[in-house]
């Protein structure tokens, strides 16, 4: 690994701008390809090759738990920057954009269609126009519930037991047992001794103009 490798790896480390694509960064562009290869072959496994789709995953992750169910297709941008923890249980279409850390605690369960991703891009086009990016980690702590389509963005932390709304963008942290909507998303209620007493309530229906 030459100086400017070692260089870009402490920025990304650190949160500060960063370009991964320039001359002298063979390593990180191997690394990114040997994941997508990784995720691609995961990918292709059929339903009941349940012991290579494992294989494949600790192959592909930076660490994965007991308990483990990916549903294929998974994406990813380099796939060993995720960390699952224990029970975690993922549906179809995650894509993990993890040039910076994804941790994922225990018992977490994930809808169709999550995208977290711990990179962004400055907001002012002259500080992005050469792909200028930064990274920071994203964390998923234990027992949480992503709803499907939910976007989750660089450095952003969902507390212990939450739940997050389908189609929520999470821009912010969330707060430990509360329940987390809207675009962007912010709190709508926590979670109570009340929510133990579960009972089906059908949608309630929209209003006529």
């Amino acid at each position: 690994m030459d100086a400017r490798e070692r260089e870009v790896r402490r920025r990304i480390a650190s949160q500060e701008l960063y370009r991964d694509a320039d001359p002298g960064l063979a390593g990180l562009e191997e690394e990114r390809i040997r994941g997508k290869e990784l995720a691609d072959d995961f990918n292709r496994t059929r339903p009941r090759d349940t012991a290579e789709r494992d294989r494949l995953l600790r192959e592909l992750l930076g660490s994965v738990g007991a308990r483990v169910w990916v549903e294929p297709p998974i994406r990813v941008a380099y796939g060993r920057h995720t960390h699952l923890g224990d029970d975690v249980y993922v549906n179809v279409n995650l894509t993990v954009i993890d040039d910076g850390e994804v941790f994922v605690g225990d018992r977490v369960m994930f809808a169709p269609n999550v995208t977290i991703t711990a990179t962004g891009h400055p907001v002012h086009p002259e500080l992005r126009r050469d792909g200028t990016q930064f990274s920071a980690p994203v964390r998923i702590e234990d027992d949480v519930w992503i709803g499907a389509g939910v976007t989750v963005l660089p450095g952003v932390t969902i507390g212990r037991g939450a739940v997050v709304a389908a189609g929520a963008v999470v821009t912010a942290n969330v707060p430990p047992m509360v329940v987390a909507g809207g675009v962007p998303a912010r709190v709508l209620r926590p979670i109570t001794d009340a929510d133990r007493d579960w009972a089906y309530r059908p949608p309630r229906t929209l209003p006529r103009p």
